[in-house]
């Protein structure tokens, strides 16, 4: 070695040594940093993260692992492999928790309900779930169910009393085909065939109404009123007439009276009156068979002591429907065998007595004041008795029924009409005399043999069946 250089040799190898050694720990730390910015810069590309310095990525990588919330899906890339510490971890680490920190305030400073602005997945994680569950939770609008029934019910209600007058009608109308042939055929002929009326048409009417056994008085009531309530323009037309006469008819019929109320007392005592061969027996044979029907227990006092056979009659009906009988020897007191009925009625409760009377003329005025003899002692026999008394008439009397009414009515206090035989008369238009004179309600009419036949009043299915054509 030249003697003049200023290095021996081995201070120049440790030189080159020196030199050498820092080349190498340089190169092999650029390196290690060059091949870990690729790794990041791949891993960053793969998760689709907006690129930003690496440095921050890599300090940024614990904080987002510590936001994670339990059970929720981990970020798609970096976080979901298990990746390997990289070389420059030892020297970034410092900065981790200033980073972590700046996160941390910055969360904190958010408002809860706005999305977290670091991974772009968490928006989406979040979106994902918000259709569904609200379209699930929507309750079924329970309030229709209970708000429909009530409406039904009506409904139903109205259905069932339409279809109940409609078999009423129909089992009306054979009762009345006589008198329907008769009065009312010929007042549908005097409007038959017309598209005007001329004022002889009313005389026409008059005259049908007259002789249908109406009466007088209720005849002439009608026609002032169709000339007086009825415009020039509806007195032309034939409809609105025949429909006026329905529904005068109807209003006539229907008169305020209380409901029958068999259960009012205990026992309820019926006085049943009427003149000879009226149908007074069979009317109250009827009437106890659908009282038996109805599960009362009825008794009846045979107060009809005079007319040969009549107890006998009695007693075959009684036996016949399940009643109970009371019967005087013949010749007796009537008031004293209904007397002692409605004190067995009171004693043995029975729910309701019938009691029979004799027929009677109603022009001989020592049997009318029997009858008012026999009303005294019922009111002895038991309180408020007898709490209804019928009137029973032949409709085959006609007009002359309107005459026995008026009769009965002032020696007794009648509280209804049972009109019989309509099946077997064309006067049926008695009826509307009686309860518009008399303004006494008629609470049965008998249309035939049967049981079933002695049937309740009811004014609007009598009407629509007496004026079908």
């Amino acid at each position: 070695m030249d003697p003049s250089f200023p290095l021996n040799t081995n201070e120049l190898i440790e030189l080159i040594a020196a030199v050498g050694g820092l080349g190498v720990t340089g190169l092999v730390g650029y390196l290690a940093v060059s091949r870990a910015r690729a790794r990041r810069r791949q891993q960053i590309e793969e998760s689709g993260e907006a690129p930003r310095r690496e440095v921050e990525a890599a300090a940024a990588e614990p904080d987002l692992e510590e936001e994670e919330a339990p059970g929720e899906a981990g970020p798609i890339g970096p976080a979901a492999a298990p990746a390997r510490p990289l070389p420059e971890a030892p020297a970034k680490a410092p900065r981790a928790p200033a980073h972590g920190a700046r996160a941390a305030a910055s969360h904190a400073a958010r408002p809860a309900p706005e999305p977290s602005p670091e991974p772009t997945e968490r928006p989406a994680e979040k979106r994902a779930p918000e259709p569904r569950p609200p379209a699930q939770v929507i309750p079924f609008p329970t309030p229709a169910a209970p708000v429909e029934k009530p409406r039904a019910e009506p409904v139903q209600r109205e259905q069932e009393a339409k279809k109940e007058a409609r078999k009423d009608v129909a089992a009306l109308a054979p009762g009345l085909a006589r008198t329907r042939s008769g009065w009312i055929s010929r007042l549908g002929e005097v409007f038959a065939g017309r598209k005007e009326m001329d004022p002889s048409v009313v005389d026409d009417i008059e005259k049908v109404l007259l002789t249908a056994d109406i009466g007088v008085r209720t005849s002439q009531r009608l026609l002032e009123e169709i000339r007086t309530s009825l415009s020039r323009k509806e007195l032309k037309d034939p409809d609105a007439v025949w429909d006026f006469l329905r529904q005068r008819s109807a209003q006539i019929l229907t008169l305020e009276a209380p409901p029958l109320k068999y259960d009012s007392a205990k026992p309820f005592v019926l006085l049943v009156i009427g003149v000879n061969g009226s149908g007074k027996t069979t009317t109250i044979g009827k009437l106890a068979a659908q009282l038996v029907a109805d599960g009362k227990k009825v008794l009846l006092a045979a107060g009809d002591t005079f007319r040969a056979a009549a107890t006998e009659q009695l007693e075959i009906w009684a036996n016949r429907v399940g009643a109970t009988m009371v019967r005087g020897k013949e010749g007796a007191d009537p008031s004293s065998v209904i007397f002692e009925g409605v004190k067995r009625g009171t004693a043995e409760g029975f729910d309701v007595v019938i009691a029979d009377t004799a027929g009677r003329l109603h022009t001989k005025t020592d049997l009318m004041e029997e009858l008012q003899k026999v009303r005294r002692v019922v009111g002895k026999a038991g309180p408020g008795a007898p709490h209804e008394t019928f009137l029973v008439i032949d409709s085959t009397s006609g007009q002359n029924a309107i005459a026995q009414a008026q009769i009965f009515t002032q020696a007794m206090a009648v509280s209804g009409i049972v009109l019989t035989k309509l099946d077997g008369t064309a006067k049926g238009g008695v009826i509307l005399g009686i309860a518009d004179q008399l303004q006494i309600p008629v609470r049965y009419i008998g249309i035939g043999e049967r049981v079933e036949d002695l049937r309740e009043f009811d004014p609007e299915s009598f009407v629509e069946a007496l004026y079908q054509t």
